[in-house]
């Protein structure tokens, strides 16, 4: 990544994250499609070449999500004993919705926490 050289106003990297926007400017959108990053922003020009999230948004998704929709769905079932049939049709589709809100969001808050904090791949010092 290169130096960056111009002034921008700091962007709180959850806002970044919650609206998928540029993490310098905050304007320009981030992603080119539903999780597809954008090679750069269109408002401020910055390359975001540097941003690998790899498996750290499914794996948050996979844990909160999970946490939310087995804990419901285990209340429900002591409170209120419905039938099979409708923890199907509550669940599933739920569970389906907020991954993927989710996974969109965490993806743009881990790209700007590494925009952010300046995180690169690390590098072994041999000199």
């Amino acid at each position: 990544m290169t130096e960056d050289k111009a002034l921008f106003p700091p962007v709180d990297p959850v806002r970044a994250g919650l609206s998928c926007t540029c993490p310098r400017c905050g304007q320009g959108k981030l992603f080119d499609g539903f999780i597809k990053l954008r090679p750069q922003c269109r408002s401020c020009g910055l390359d975001y070449s540097f941003a690998d999230a790899g498996d750290g948004p499914a794996v948050f998704v996979i844990l909160i999500i999970g946490f939310v929709v087995v804990g419901l769905a285990l209340w429900t079932e002591v409170n209120y004993n419905p039938p099979f049939w409708l923890h199907f049709l509550l669940w599933i589709p739920l569970t389906i919705g907020l991954s993927l809100w989710l996974l969109r969001v965490l993806k743009a808050l881990l790209i700007a926490l590494q925009y952010r904090n300046n995180a690169r791949q690390g590098e072994i010092d041999r000199g």
